[in-house]
């Protein structure tokens, strides 16, 4: 019988005190942990091989944690939790706001946060596709992918999302022309008590604007509701997959 492989973390926090007993705790809890102390020596892992989820400090000399977060959730579509101070709470936000799945405040208890891996993990996983999966949603030219997670504009064009932008832009396209307030997208978009941080929609639907919008300022797709929340203006429809996908 095969032996299930491990699952791979990378531990990149600049303090050694909490890195390395907090990398030994992991170990001891069944994973297979490597550690960086700095955003560079993680990327020179990262050039090796590829782990399962990211823990990751956001404050740390040279280049920061959310620069590192960006990289990994746009170009590499990993998981990543941010560990932070209490202080950091703006920063906390903005890692949200570009993707990253979860976070734990320093100080934390351990237990809570091998919790908090699983339950990313598990949200992570990428089953077999589901029928509504095997479909693409088209709006007005655009097309949207759900199971390769791949937008492309009316010319066929392939524009670049984040993760976060994805799940926002699947959550218009499953509830078209329904208004949406904050506290439902964050439900739809995030599934974790996210509701301390509204601001993180709004920030989000105008990076999506720049995205599929001809004006962000004059909004065609994504319209706001004056205290309602967000509206998807377009008609939505499902087309079947072809060979490629």
């Amino acid at each position: 019988m095969t032996t299930p492989a491990l699952i791979s973390i990378l531990l990149v926090d600049d303090e050694r005190s909490l890195r390395e007993p907090l990398a030994e705790y992991l170990t001891r809890q069944g994973f297979a942990v490597q550690d960086a102390e700095s955003a560079a020596a993680a990327r020179t892992l990262l050039a090796r091989e590829t782990p399962d989820i990211v823990l990751l400090d956001i404050m740390m000399p040279g280049e920061d944690g959310l620069s590192l977060c960006r990289h990994l959730v746009e170009a590499r579509r990993l998981p990543v939790i941010l560990l932070t101070a209490r202080s950091e709470a703006m920063d906390r936000i903005i890692g949200l706001e570009i993707g990253a799945d979860d976070y734990v405040t320093k100080p934390f208890e351990p237990r809570e946060l091998v919790a908090r891996i699983r339950s990313v993990l598990r949200r992570a996983e990428r089953p077999a596709a589901t029928p509504s999966e095997e479909l693409l949603y088209e709006f007005e030219g655009w097309r949207l992918d759900p199971l390769k997670r791949r937008l492309t504009d009316s010319e066929g064009a392939l524009v670049p999302i984040s993760t976060a932008e994805f799940r926002m832009l699947r959550a218009f396209c499953d509830h078209p022309r329904q208004v949406l307030d904050r506290d439902r997208l964050l439900d739809l978009v995030q599934g974790r008590e996210a509701h301390l941080f509204d601001r993180a929609v709004d920030n989000q639907v105008s990076r999506l604007r720049r995205k599929i919008e001809s004006d962000s300022r004059n909004p065609h797709f994504i319209q706001t509701v004056r205290g309602g929340g967000y509206r998807f203006g377009a008609e939505v429809t499902r087309a079947i997959r072809d060979g490629d996908g």
